[in-house]
């Protein structure tokens, strides 16, 4: 956070970099469990079976989660804004329920748990195809939420800085409205 200014702005253009690093450790992570383990001779992965190499996995695996989630709550849908007249929401909303955007949040919350179960492979009793399409098909639930929300906040964006209106009035009366003036 700017101490001057109390913006995350500075560390939200970061993020996109950091993301990207933490793409190429995933890279690394494989060229050395393949290569420099020697798996690639065995055609075997041994590389879980060392501590470090776990530990590393898991780090590489929670920072881009942690980051995902940051930028889909703070940016991409404008929410945790603590000085918004919405406690942690932000100031325009479209829904009138505020309690919608604080489910929404911890539903992607778990639904992002859902999918980095398929990354650190937890044992759940479900068959692993069966188990790989829930998933999948939670996290099309999370990502239409995520596109209801960013496009809200994009088009509250907009009408706030006069690039867009709330509502266009249209170029003609409708039956209802003919019957009213007479």
């Amino acid at each position: 956070m700017d101490p001057k200014t109390g913006d995350y702005k500075a560390l939200t253009e970061l993020l996109p970099l950091i993301l990207v690093t933490v793409q190429a450790l995933r890279s690394l992570q494989f060229y050395i469990c393949y290569y420099g383990w020697g798996d690639y001779k065995n055609r075997q992965n041994t590389c879980k079976m060392n501590d470090a190499f776990t530990t590393f996995y898991l780090v590489v695996a929670v920072v881009p989660y942690w980051s995902r989630l940051l930028q889909d709550l703070v940016v991409d849908w404008g929410l945790l804004q603590r000085r918004s007249k919405n406690r942690w929401l932000r100031d325009k909303l479209l829904i009138p329920y505020k309690g919608v955007y604080f489910g929404a949040m911890a539903l992607n919350i778990l639904l992002r748990f859902a999918w980095m179960q398929t990354v650190l492979n937890f044992k759940v009793s479900l068959h692993r195809e069966t188990l790989v399409a829930i998933v999948a098909s939670l996290e099309i639930i999370r990502r239409g939420i995520w596109n209801f929300f960013r496009l809200e906040n994009e088009h509250l964006n907009n009408v706030g800085k006069f690039r867009a209106f709330k509502s266009v009035p249209l170029p003609f009366n409708s039956e209802d409205d003919e019957d009213r003036d007479v």
